[in-house]
């Protein structure tokens, strides 16, 4: 769907909006002789009017195209009137006002609109490219899924590392318990991980009590493992460790998943909490701006 919502019908709402724009210029181009262009004209009303009626309509198919058990018309079609027309607001507002700003709420409702379409093209870019890298990523797989792969692999690294030295399954285990996903906003949209485990003291040091080591990317639990294999001295325990590494690996690698998926999330939503706020702000400035108008008429 996302992929097609500019060309939805052969870009019929691209159609409309241009031969919209071309009647405002029509429209706007009528001004002129004794009171130059300007929002009080009757030019400067009617694309006023036009461009409250264009707000408040795509205020409305914002909602509608978020109601997905609605027969009124496809997504795709909604969506798609809901760029081109959204995008022409530009053009209207800009003719309506004939390009005179001031401080006064009128440009305050023109700037807050400039904001809310720029904030929308941030969404059409998400929608067009994150939907396809998180399908790619998960390999189309859900999200509960690779949760589940993950618990179902934590508990077989559980297992088999009961098998290993006492200090081994230690690390192992504070790795699992310590492995950290998702957090807050700024560590799910740069996919920090904040992983850590416990390590125990080395031979030559003076410390004996385990420390918490950085596991980052679970790098640090792999190496561990790594560096334990030429130092066993059966070759069970050597097999045994093989066979945990190979999996500790499938491990990093399914949470490297898990965490593009939660990253590429993030950025398909995060842009909605700048976008509908501003669009709120607008309704609000919109509304002040129409009464002031109406007052001072």
């Amino acid at each position: 769907m996302h992929d097609n919502i500019l060309k939805f019908k052969n870009g019929r709402y691209f159609f409309i909006t241009v031969a919209m724009l071309a009647i405002c210029f029509a429209i706007y181009a009528t001004q002129g002789g004794k009171q130059p262009a300007n929002g009080g004209t009757w030019q400067g009303y009617v694309l006023g009017t036009l461009g409250a009626v264009l707000i408040v309509w795509l205020t409305a198919l914002g909602k509608r195209k978020r109601n997905y058990s609605s027969r009124l018309g496809s997504m795709q079609g909604w969506a798609s009137a809901h760029v081109y027309l959204g995008t022409s607001l530009l053009i209207v507002a800009t003719l309506h006002c004939a390009v005179q700003f001031g401080y006064n709420v009128h440009t305050l409702a023109y700037g807050l609109m400039c904001l809310v379409i720029f904030s929308g093209f941030g969404g059409v870019y998400v929608y067009m490219r994150y939907p396809s890298l998180s399908a790619r990523n998960r390999a189309n797989s859900s999200r509960a899924e690779l949760f589940a792969e993950l618990a179902s692999l934590n508990e077989s690294v559980r297992k088999l590392s009961k098998n290993c030295d006492p200090q081994v399954h230690a690390v192992v285990d504070s790795a699992i318990d310590r492995t950290n996903i998702g957090g807050g906003a700024v560590a799910q949209l740069m996919a920090i991980d904040a992983s850590q485990m416990l390590k125990e003291a080395d031979e030559d040091s003076l410390r004996t009590a385990a420390s918490r080591v950085s596991n980052k990317d679970q790098q640090a639990v792999v190496d561990f493992i790594a560096q334990r294999i030429p130092r066993s001295r059966k070759q069970d325990e050597s097999a045994t460790l093989q066979e945990l590494l190979t999996m500790l690996c499938r491990r990093q690698a399914l949470l490297r998943k898990i965490r593009k998926d939660i990253q590429l999330q993030g950025w398909m939503q995060i842009w909605l909490y700048l976008h509908i706020p501003l669009t709120i702000a607008l309704l609000f400035a919109l509304a002040v701006h129409i009464i002031a108008v109406f007052f001072y008429w």
